[in-house]
């Protein structure tokens, strides 16, 4: 069991170290450019269809909200005039306002945006590791690949720790009468701890407990997305593809794990 949650904790590091260790062989600088331009163009792309997918999630689960604010930068303007729920301006890249429903649609809302890591990040990013690519389409590819395939890690302390929150509030409150399910659950889990336990909060040695067993849930939903990525990405990828990290035994020899 700790050997599976070990393998499954390392996957990203090393599928990532698996794409960097096929493309530095055959490195030029100008694949820089590519690399890093690549990986700020599919994030400025990205980040408003993330927002939107929120949206929809909401919608398909069967719940309603009364806004989407988009920050500018991200091309609110634009898309407010594609979709009337949307608003220009944001504290944060984009944020749901007014959700109303059902715990499921809640959750549904939160992981929508996460099917582009398991159908398209992950599979991306093991695609960058084929050594019969050409180097440039290798570093676009790695560049590509990077802001989808880690949203799930760069969202742990905001959209994944709100489904972690989800799921341990509601497990407490099934079991605690009078308990209130909305106390631990927000999409930003530094404002809910200052919002807590800073001056003038009534956090508790419970709200501790509470918050920090939903960053761990929401941990542990985080690596099984990117998991699942790896399993959807066996599934499409050519056989002898897929990155094999390659690990030093104690006897000086190696073996693929």
């Amino acid at each position: 069991m700790l050997r599976l949650a070990l393998r499954l904790v390392r996957r990203p590091m090393d599928d990532y170290m698996a794409a960097l260790a096929a493309l530095l062989p055959r490195w030029r600088w100008p694949y820089a450019l590519l690399l890093f331009g690549s990986a700020a163009l599919t994030w400025w792309v990205y980040v408003p269809l993330h927002e939107l997918a929120h949206a929809y999630g909401c919608i398909l689960g069967g719940g309603t909200f009364s806004q989407l604010d988009i920050a500018p930068e991200y091309g609110a303007a634009l898309l407010q005039r594609l979709f009337p729920f949307v608003s220009v301006g944001s504290d944060y890249a984009g944020q749901l306002r007014g959700f109303e429903g059902s715990d499921i649609a809640y959750l549904l809302t939160d992981f929508m945006p996460f099917v582009a890591t398991i159908l398209l990040g992950v599979p991306l990013l093991h695609s960058a590791a084929n050594p019969r690519l050409r180097p440039a389409v290798q570093a676009a590819l790695f560049g590509v690949s990077l802001p989808i395939a880690l949203a799930p890690f760069i969202s742990l302390t905001g959209d994944y720790y709100e489904m972690g929150s989800i799921l341990v509030s509601r497990a407490v409150a099934e079991i605690v009468p009078g308990f209130s399910a909305t106390r631990w659950r927000s999409d930003d889990v530094f404002k809910l701890a200052s919002q807590l336990f800073e001056d003038g909060g009534t956090g508790t040695t419970v709200d501790v407990m509470g918050v920090s067993a939903s960053l761990v849930v929401g941990i542990v939903l985080a690596f099984s997305t990117y998991a699942a990525g790896v399993a959807w990405a066996r599934v499409i990828t050519p056989r002898g593809i897929a990155p094999t990290p390659v690990r030093a035994r104690s006897d000086g020899a190696e073996r693929a794990d």
